[in-house]
């Protein structure tokens, strides 16, 4: 009896351990690597730029007729809006850079692509083209102009013309040219070519020892390997460009990501994006504690996550940029669903990518048309974008319509794309 009790045990004891060592097998992160970092007690950046405002301010007070500190005024504008996301900043950036064009009778092809850069921000990009399209002809530096042109164009999803201007600023040595490339390839689908590009321009920027060229390198690099399943590469790249600056939001959203999504530990990723919050009071930061909130269960914090966020871009500061979010979910309310329609037309006609008539297809699906939302899968998304969200989208409502076997050729590649696509998401999967 005694010989069978000391089996038991140790069967248990085996077990135990070998949950222990299944349960850790998905720990890359350690708080140890970037708790000093949550912990940061002054911006340094920040504090360095709100001096460099209150120095352009003073000397425009002094001298109004000097416009170009307009110019300077926008870009501590835009680099606040960067650190803190406060809208009304980038908004201020926007005002200053009309000033300079207007005094300039939107004449000079470098204000024109300040402008232009301002408004891709706020995802105006139709209005940034127009500018863009006014500086090309200006013909002053016209490479920049060309770089831009290609940013807008793959955001208006209009990858003929991405092309061309490509191959206009066509120079495998230069980080701007190969992070446009990157881009492009990451567009269709060519991930492992996109990766190869970035990591060529890390190089480069690198001996240039540009350090806020680094820091976008590594956090962009960093989103690619996630995407790739090199969850320990990308959580290094985002410790890299925190080396580089300790205050950098994006960086520490992107491994609260990793904590959440892949390690499955919540509570440590909101005690990340709670230090975040302390200094970024972005609304994307509510959105993905709303969606930790709903992965543990807890519906009261859920809803109240949801309405600061709902509180956040209701002002009309933020435009369209929210646009995407307010679709998925104004789809899921039963009082919004036709209102997720109306936004996603708006989209559409702003902004014809396959990612854009995914939402629309996904509102009608979510308002019971689902022969609506089948005509426009197989007439834009599908064979159009490699967007794990837009995959998913589609494999429900191909099932709906009972095309059984196209939704689950699209299953496969969406279990491998749980990490992007989050916990939440993983039932969903299992289920088409």
């Amino acid at each position: 009896m005694k010989y069978i009790q000391l089996i038991l045990v140790f069967v248990t004891l085996l077990f135990t351990v070998s949950c222990k060592k299944e349960s850790k097998s998905n720990q890359i992160t350690n708080p140890k690597d970037y708790q000093a970092f949550l912990e940061a007690d002054s911006n340094k950046t920040l504090q360095f730029i709100n001096t460099e405002y209150n120095f352009w301010s003073t000397k425009l007070e002094k001298t109004p007729n000097q416009y170009p500190y307009y110019l300077k005024l926008a870009s501590t504008n835009s680099q606040l809006f960067q650190l803190t996301g406060n809208i009304e900043n980038l908004k201020e950036a926007e005002e200053n850079l009309l000033k300079v064009n207007e005094k300039t009778n939107f004449n000079n092809a470098g204000y024109l692509r300040a402008l232009a850069r301002n408004y891709i921000s706020q995802h105006r990009f139709k209005e940034a083209l127009t500018l863009l399209k006014k500086a090309e002809i200006n013909g002053e530096k016209l490479q920049q102009t060309n770089l831009m042109l290609v940013d807008v164009y793959l955001e208006l999803g209009n990858l003929k013309k991405v092309e061309t201007y490509l191959s206009k600023i066509k120079n495998v040595k230069n980080f701007d040219y190969l992070i446009r490339l990157s881009k492009y390839n990451d567009h269709l689908g060519k991930l492992d070519n996109a990766i190869k590009y970035l990591e060529q321009s890390l190089a480069i920027a690198k001996s240039s020892k540009n350090k806020t060229l680094m820091q976008w390198n590594y956090t962009n690099l960093a989103d690619y390997y996630g995407h790739a399943g090199r969850i320990e590469d990308s959580y290094n790249a985002y410790l890299s460009a925190l080396e580089l600056n300790p205050n950098n939001s994006y960086a520490k959203k992107g491994i609260a990501w990793i904590v959440f999504s892949y390690e499955r530990n919540p509570n440590e990723a909101l005690r990340i994006l709670d230090a975040i919050t302390k200094e970024n009071t972005s609304p994307d930061y509510f959105l993905l504690k709303s969606e930790i909130a709903d992965f543990m269960g807890n519906s009261v914090e859920k809803e109240k996550q949801l309405t600061l966020y709902y509180n956040a871009v209701n002002k009309e500061d933020y435009g369209v940029m929210y646009a995407k979010y307010n679709v998925i979910l104004f789809a899921e309310n039963e009082e919004n669903r036709l209102k997720a329609i109306e936004i996603a037309k708006q989209e559409v006609e702003e902004r014809p990518t396959a990612q854009s008539y995914d939402l629309l297809a996904w509102a009608y699906f979510k308002n019971n048309n689902k022969t609506k939302a089948l005509e426009i899968v197989e007439k834009y998304v599908i064979n159009n974008t490699y967007e794990p969200e837009a995959l998913l989208h589609t494999a429900q409502i191909l099932k709906a319509n009972g095309k059984k076997n196209k939704a689950t050729n699209l299953k496969s590649e969406l279990l491998g794309a749980i990490y992007e696509l989050g916990p939440n998401a993983e039932q969903e999967i299992k289920n088409i």
